[in-house]
């Protein structure tokens, strides 16, 4: 089986007019949206192609630090989104969710391509980099999730918690009830992907790796691989920022102050 076909910038022009058409909605329908579908098209051109010529670099060098330095610079690219997304929340969970994601994201990701992948070495770039890069990604996701949930559910609960407190509750036993809702809300997409894989949708990976001739036996194993390690990470790092997050809505004395936000 020969490798993908190649695209150049004739065919990358001529699948813009995807672009074009979504524009073209947007202006028709009045939706506001015009400005930044092709900004957001912009960035994806942009950071997509010095992502290509950077990777192509770092295949050639190849070191362990170059690789867990860019292992680290996702991570906090990824905490620094997180925080961004947060909506009223409370301040102070930079630290906290930068731990979260650097726990599940090196964890799994060395886990992976160590022990089941068996990389030799362990830090090959080619391996290393693309998997980290959808641990970090989809478990940022899965924790914007639940910290969005859990901090907006104990808002709606401030009366109940602060009468809670009052009667002696611990702040855990306060936010126990939210944090598994917030932890079910975090998951669910995750899973879905997981049910919905092979049936309503070709996961990415493995259409890449079929694309770039790869036999589609080896494909489907590597992405059952990938759904596996995402659910994982994203697990892990749902339960670590929840942990971790939950007290900032709580001064040092155990009173609940995120109501007064």
């Amino acid at each position: 089986m020969s490798g993908a076909i190649p695209i150049g910038p004739g065919q990358l022009a001529l699948a813009s007019g995807f672009l074009a058409a979504a524009a073209g909605l947007s202006l028709a329908l009045a939706l506001g949206l015009t400005r930044s579908i092709l900004a957001a098209a912009a960035r994806a051109y942009v950071q997509l192609l010095a992502l290509g010529f950077v990777l192509r670099w770092v295949f050639g060098v190849g070191t362990p630090w170059l690789v867990l330095g860019i292992l680290g610079g996702m991570i906090v690219v990824a905490a620094q989104t997180l925080t961004a997304r947060l909506r009223g929340a409370p301040p102070g969970l930079f630290l906290r969710g930068l731990g979260a994601l650097a726990v599940s994201g090196f964890t799994v990701t060395l886990a992976v391509t160590a022990l089941v992948v068996r990389v030799d070495p362990w830090w090959e770039p080619r391996y290393v980099i693309p998997i980290g890069g959808m641990v970090i990604g989809n478990s940022l996701n899965g924790v914007a999730v639940c910290l969005d949930r859990l901090f907006a559910d104990l808002r709606s609960r401030t009366r109940e918690i602060e009468a809670l407190l009052a009667l002696g509750a611990t702040p855990w036993e306060t936010v126990l009830p939210s944090a598994r809702s917030a932890l079910r809300a975090g998951l669910i997409p995750t899973l879905n992907s997981m049910a919905a894989a092979g049936i309503v949708f070709i996961p990415g990976m493995m259409t890449g790796q079929v694309l770039s001739g790869t036999d589609p036996r080896v494909a489907a194993a590597y992405q059952i691989v990938v759904l596996l390690m995402i659910s994982a990470a994203t697990a892990v790092g749902s339960v670590l920022s929840l942990v971790a997050g939950y007290r900032r809505a709580f001064d040092r004395e155990g009173r609940f102050v995120l109501g007064d936000g």
